[in-house]
């Protein structure tokens, strides 16, 4: 709607003649025929008037359309925020799914790691000249040397290392080769 066309349409809503329209914005009734007869316009000054005495912002006497770009702003940021919730909740969800994977994983080392404490334990011949002699060890820290002397017992139980049964199996091997021996 064109502007002229507007004034007259918002003057007779408020039951105004072209006379008192124009006794109280300050313009001769022949100036507010030709702004509705479309032939001049208010100028600045004169169009916050109109839109004082008339209850209507400029932008609406003017039709500048600031509805609709408000409105678009505001669907315009609901559309981000949106999108941001849907970055965020997938952020989230993948936080969730590594948190659950890295339980996951530490739960099997943990269980892994507990099967390389279950007790294992070995058993050697070993032969110095004529006498023979049995040893047994275990990661429980079990130990049992057949046939051997006080002495011998606590020599080989201090190369015993009862976590790692193939190191002392060397140690006893080269105690028993160092004083002539063999071991099987």
């Amino acid at each position: 709607m064109k502007l002229g066309e507007k004034i007259l349409e918002l003057r007779k809503k408020n039951g105004l003649s072209q006379e008192q329209l124009g006794e109280k914005i300050y313009v001769t009734r022949q100036t507010i025929s030709n702004w509705e007869l479309g032939e001049t316009s208010p100028n600045p000054e004169q169009l916050k008037l109109l839109s004082s005495t008339l209850n209507i912002s400029i932008d609406e006497l003017l039709d500048n359309d600031v509805n609709n770009v408000l409105v678009e702003k505001i669907s315009n940021t609901e559309k981000l925020a949106g999108i941001i919730i849907k970055i965020l909740k997938f952020i989230g969800i993948a936080f969730v799914i590594f948190f659950i994977i890295d339980l996951i994983a530490l739960i099997l080392y943990a269980s892994t790691g507990n099967l390389a404490n279950v007790e294992s334990s070995a058993t050697t011949i070993c032969k110095i000249e004529n006498s023979q002699y049995e040893i047994e060890f275990g990661t429980d820290k079990y130990f049992r040397c057949e046939n051997c002397s006080d002495e011998m017992n606590k020599e080989i139980k201090e190369l015993v290392d009862f976590n790692n049964i193939d190191v002392s199996m060397r140690k006893i091997e080269n105690y028993f080769e160092s004083n002539n021996g063999t071991c099987e």
